[in-house]
């Protein structure tokens, strides 16, 4: 008798330590990046290779003469001046929605070249989301203090014809999503889908929904395109880096 109770002992212990597991593995699974990885991951080293990648957000028309941002510890920096009002800068996972699982991923990259419209009025929560992150803000922390700034008229609405340009084949979006298609994007104060028609059967236009919830008083539309910025087709295999 004593050694059928030693048994189910080690069965039930058998059992918890492996329900404990899956338990654990599910929750990392779902939260694949829980908490920022160390500042070094989301760097570049190489600064002209973070220029390099910024300007092929844009076709090179637009991103040959654009100012381009690179990210240091402490935020971003002008690396080259510009002479058109265009900016150019490679995002981090921090810039994702706020319940993204990509919102720590230190592989994210996106890079993105703002007309002047977008530079004026969209850039400035880029360069404050990120100063506000490397400052060791917690994400609650981060959306109170945007919130704060924008009531206190610190912050801009978005433009009338704000927009940006994601057309780089080095752009990584997240882990489910990749380079996902080259796009443009349209910034304007927060409406309802139905405004531009998107996300209907046929219509080439994206709502992006999941920045709905964040502090910026922003609606994003993106029109996907068909090639990317140095004019390779989106839709050959071969023009997708992997």
């Amino acid at each position: 008798m004593e050694n059928f109770k030693v048994i189910a002992l080690a069965i039930s212990l058998l059992v918890t330590a492996n329900g404990g597991t899956l338990l654990a593995q599910a929750e990392n699974a779902k939260a694949p990046y829980p908490t920022m990885a160390p500042l070094d991951l989301y760097l570049i080293a190489d600064r002209d290779a973070e220029v390099a990648m910024a300007k092929s957000a844009a076709p090179k028309a637009i991103s040959d003469d654009a100012e381009v941002l690179v990210l240091g510890k402490d935020g971003y920096h002008t690396a080259v001046e510009g002479k058109n009002g265009f900016t150019c800068v490679v995002e981090r996972g921090w810039m994702s929605p706020l319940d993204s699982t990509d919102f720590w991923n230190p592989k994210l990259r996106g890079p993105i070249c703002y007309n002047p419209a977008a530079v004026r009025s969209i850039l400035p929560y880029t360069i404050l989301r990120t100063k506000l992150i490397l400052g060791g803000l917690t994400k609650d922390q981060m959306v109170e203090k945007i919130q704060t700034e924008l009531a206190g008229g610190l912050l801009p609405m978005p433009e009338p014809g704000a927009m940006s340009y994601m057309m780089s084949k080095n752009q990584y979006l997240g882990d489910s999503g990749g380079h996902w298609h080259p796009h443009l994007m349209f910034h304007l104060p927060r409406m309802g889908v139905a405004s531009w028609g998107a996300n209907l059967d046929g219509s080439p236009v994206v709502f992006d929904t999941n920045h709905t919830q964040g502090p910026e008083p922003e609606s994003i539309f993106m029109v996907p395109v068909d090639h990317w910025s140095d004019g390779t087709s989106a839709n050959d295999s071969a023009s997708h880096p992997h």
